[in-house]
């Protein structure tokens, strides 16, 4: 005869096989028989108890002492497919990674005319699930709802366009949606309400991305971004740091096809102004296009101005301007310039 234990604990309920169980009744478990689901121990007297096995393709926790089978179908709380450490969030069994960046934040509403075993649900069920399904439609389709779906979609594609990471584009969602909840996009633009967040989370992410840059990329006029840029920083008391001319080296020296160690010079002379304190309230985007310049003439490379413009977007006449403040500043004489070696 086959004896069937129950035993409950305080975490959960579980029915145990002994197979040598006999038939005396007067025979008692004792406490050490006791199994807990979370982590089980051997209920043989005498047994070490370990080590603990788990069969992950069967789901059985397995006395490695004694061979004892002490859970049967225990959950598996590892993800699906563990690849490396990025993906492991992803890979979980508890839903859609939650962002920012989506109209409803990953938690999307399904109501389905089955119930959960699979079954079809009774005619008075499927018309109050019907009109559910009204309500829901209708609460999507809503004018806030139909904005903040367009602006969203609009930093989706200005995320593509612009090459920007998740960070800045969630940083975004957050300050359009926190500019909402205030009521500063009523009256405005949404496509300039977001343009100026995606401007102002490059900012915090130091992201080297320009107004015009966005402008360009969203069709919007410069004029309306920063107004709109303005406004958030008033009404949601933003403080800035302002931008480094080091950022935009990089990027204006791999469009122009500029060389490292053109590079690393002009770093090297915008690292001297900061000290003397000559590059505060500069244009940073004209300061690093002219120190670029300089470096190209220091070590030979030939590169016009109107290249430098053109790479850098901003004018010929600003690019001279500041290259002439920057001579004097450094104490360059233009016939060094002139025979660099």
């Amino acid at each position: 005869m086959v004896g069937i234990t129950m035993v409950k604990t305080n975490k959960t309920k579980q029915v145990f096989r002994d197979d040598s169980y006999c038939g005396d009744t007067s025979k008692k478990k004792t406490g050490d028989e006791v199994l807990d689901a979370v982590s089980p121990k051997c209920p043989i007297l005498g047994c070490k108890g370990e080590p603990t096995i788990t069969d992950t393709s069967s789901g059985e926790i397995i006395c490695g002492s004694c061979g004892r089978v002490l859970l049967e179908r225990s959950i598996d709380p590892n993800p699906e497919h563990i690849v490396d450490t990025t993906e492991f969030v992803s890979k979980t069994r508890t839903g859609p990674e939650q962002s920012l960046t989506m109209y409803d934040m990953g938690m999307m509403t399904v109501i389905s005319n089955k119930d959960a075993m699979g079954n079809s649900l009774s005619s008075y069920m499927k018309n109050t699930f019907g009109r559910l399904k009204i309500l829901n439609s209708r609460s999507r389709t809503a004018s806030t709802n139909r904005t903040l779906r367009s602006a969203l979609l609009l930093l989706y594609s200005l995320k593509t366009k612009l090459g920007l990471p998740d960070s800045t584009a969630e940083n975004a969602a957050y300050l359009y949606r926190k500019a909402m909840q205030k009521k500063i996009t009523v009256g405005r633009s949404a496509k300039g309400i977001m343009c100026a967040s995606l401007y102002l989370a490059c900012r915090q992410t130091t992201i080297p991305r320009s107004l015009s840059d966005i402008s360009q990329a969203a069709n919007v006029s410069k004029k309306e971004v920063s107004r709109a840029c303005r406004n958030l920083i008033e009404n949601l008391e933003m403080s800035l740091d302002p931008c480094n001319a080091s950022e935009f080296v990089t990027k204006i020296a791999n469009a122009a096809n500029i060389s490292e160690k053109v590079r690393r010079d002009a770093l090297r002379t915008l690292s001297q102004l900061a000290e003397k304190g000559t590059s505060a309230g500069k244009n940073p985007l004209a300061l690093a296009a002219a120190t670029l310049y300089l470096a190209c003439i220091l070590n030979g490379e030939k590169k016009t101005q109107s290249e430098v413009a053109k790479a850098s977007g901003i004018t010929a006449v600003t690019i001279r301007n500041r290259y002439s403040a920057l001579k004097k500043e450094l104490g360059f004489e233009d016939n060094v310039l002139e025979n660099p070696n």
